[in-house]
This record gives structure tokens, sequence and C-alpha cells, in this order.
């Protein structure tokens, strides 16, 4: 914790040591009653506390996933609730997650992830630049071996790894490209061969 937290820590805890006091003094003469009150707030608290802290993990439970419809040879991704479309990708038989990004022109794997997929950290040679929205950024040409979206495989995939700090991959219009139609309609984001 830093000084500026350290401070704001004390100062809430004699905040709430003053109100506590106050509280006690005020109701002297019903002192069970007052620990009861004191008691019912408390868990009140510790449930706002909880939910808040889980409030990540219960938002990601509830995400909406991509759906495969194999049938009619098409994959629909519902919009995620920050506003983008999320896709897992089985490249090299192993689940890599990504962000439709219809402004980036290739698809584009952050270094974690090229190592899950089996890509060797010495044969990825950082030579090419890519322009982003935080300035220029070294990225590494690679070719996939296996890439699988549902019902839908390619191989020989290109793609690039960057050298910069990214959160997740991206998946950039070389790949969507492939599909005969891609159409964002009611929030869902359809992928048809």
């Amino acid at each position: 914790m830093s000084a500026t937290e350290y401070g704001n820590l004390v100062y809430l805890v004699l905040l709430g040591a003053v109100v506590a006091f106050w509280f006690f003094a005020q109701n002297r003469q019903g002192l069970n009653k007052t620990l009861q009150q004191a008691a019912i707030w408390g868990l009140i608290f510790v449930g706002v506390a909880a939910a808040v802290g889980l409030w990540g993990d219960i938002r990601q439970t509830g995400t909406p996933q991509q759906l495969v419809v194999e049938e009619a040879g098409r994959v629909e991704v519902p919009r995620g609730p920050d506003g983008h479309y999320y896709l897992t990708l089985m490249i090299n038989d192993t689940p890599v997650d990504f962000v439709v990004d219809t402004g980036a022109t290739g698809m584009v794997l952050t270094q974690a992830d090229a190592d899950r997929v089996g890509l060797p950290r010495d044969e990825t040679i950082f030579f090419s630049e890519a322009m982003t929205a935080n300035g220029p950024v070294r990225t590494a040409p690679v070719r996939l071996e296996q890439v699988a979206l549902g019902p839908f495989e390619d191989s020989n995939v290109r793609a690039l790894v960057n050298e910069g700090e990214m959160h997740v991959s991206l998946l950039g219009m070389t790949y969507l490209n492939r599909f005969a139609r891609m159409e964002f309609n009611d929030g869902r984001l359809i992928l048809e061969r």
C-alpha cells in the first residue's frame, strides 16, 4: 500500500471509531439492542464488500459465449458486456481467446498465447513494425499450422506476434476475410462460409 492509501485507511478507521463511539454513547440504555443493530449493519457491510469484490467473477460467468451453428455453416457471437465480440479459436489444438478487431489488419497474438500454441521464442524474430493506437510496436510474422473456429478449419495461417503488452489476442481482417459473409446484426456477429 502507498502512503496515501495508508492515510486514507487511518482516516476511515478513525472516522468509524468516532461514529461507533457516538452511536454507543447515544444508546447506553439499550446496549443489547445496540449490539444487535451493529451486528446486522456489520453483516450488511461484509455482504456488500463481498458482492463488490466478486462482481468481476459474477459478470464473467454471465458473459455470453460464442455459438456455433454447424448445420447452417455459420458462427454466431453475441456482443460482450463491454461492447466487443470475443471468439475462441483452436490453434494447434490449444484454445486461444481473441477480441474481434475489424480495425486490425492481421491476426495478432500476445506473446503468452504464442508460447501456449507452441511457437518457440528463439525462432520468433521481431523485425516488422505495426502502428497501433499507442504508437508503433515491433511484431514477428509467424505461420500457424492449424486454426479452427467451430467447423471451419484452416492451415498455414499467417499471423503476427506482438512484442508489446497486450491483454488479449486480436482477430483482424486477414482472418475474417476468409468468411464469405460477415454481418453485425442485433448485437451478434455472424460469420458464414
